[in-house]
């Protein structure tokens, strides 16, 4: 597969194409520009991703890390992509398709973060845009699911902007920052397509979010 193969033949790296952005696979020689984005943004992203372990930004946890990567898209099981920005070929962040279930499932997880900088300027929109005809029309996926904490407003709006409906409450989901977290769940089918913004009743609410973060009980249709 091309995405696998990427990892080895950086002389022909392909990538996919978005509104102002391009995806393609991480490389060794993106180190430099990963480590100095997510140290940018450590205070940013720590709320809403996993305790980092303590040599998260070495060079040598990214080597691991890229190991993994290789493993992981041999094996038909994730697909990591880091995304840019077109004009200046600035890292802005990066996505992953993971848990990839095949047989009659055929369905992945989305997972995503953004640096600092770039948060709030449709960037990662426009990339989930170009990613979605590479899971369906490349990798044959069907559905993609994707899962976010109940006060991440910005992600929950991105999701439903571009098509994913919302179809549960999952309590303690997922360990974020050292706490069990719940979580909206969201998925996209492959005949699914983006609606008005106008047309989507906001997902917290239905759920009876409250300010907090925490949940009553969902409200009944």
């Amino acid at each position: 597969m091309w995405l696998f193969k990427s990892v080895f033949a950086s002389d022909q790296i392909p990538v996919v194409h978005g509104d102002g952005v391009y995806l393609r696979v991480p490389q060794a020689s993106d180190f430099a520009d990963w480590r100095d984005l997510r140290e940018a943004s450590r205070d940013f992203l720590t709320p809403w991703e996993p305790v980092w372990p303590a040599d998260d930004l070495t060079r040598g946890s990214y080597r691991r890390r890229m190991r993994r990567y290789a493993r992981d898209m041999m094996a038909d099981e994730a697909y990591p992509l880091f995304l840019f920005r077109t004009h200046d070929h600035a890292l802005l962040g990066g996505m992953t398709l993971s848990n990839v279930r095949r047989g009659v499932c055929q369905s992945a997880s989305l997972g995503y973060w953004m640096g600092a900088a770039f948060a709030g300027q449709g960037y990662m929109g426009a990339g989930v845009a170009a990613l979605l005809p590479l899971a369906y029309d490349v990798l044959r996926l069907r559905r993609i699911e994707a899962a976010c904490m109940v006060r991440n407003t910005p992600s929950i709006r991105l999701l439903e902007r571009l098509g994913f409906m919302h179809e549960g409450y999952a309590r303690q989901y997922l360990c974020i920052n050292g706490r069990w977290e719940d979580h909206l769940l969201f998925a996209r089918l492959r005949t699914d397509r983006a609606k008005p913004r106008e047309a989507r009743p906001d997902a917290a609410a239905q759920w009876g979010v409250v300010p907090g973060g925490r949940a009553e009980r969902p409200l009944v249709r």
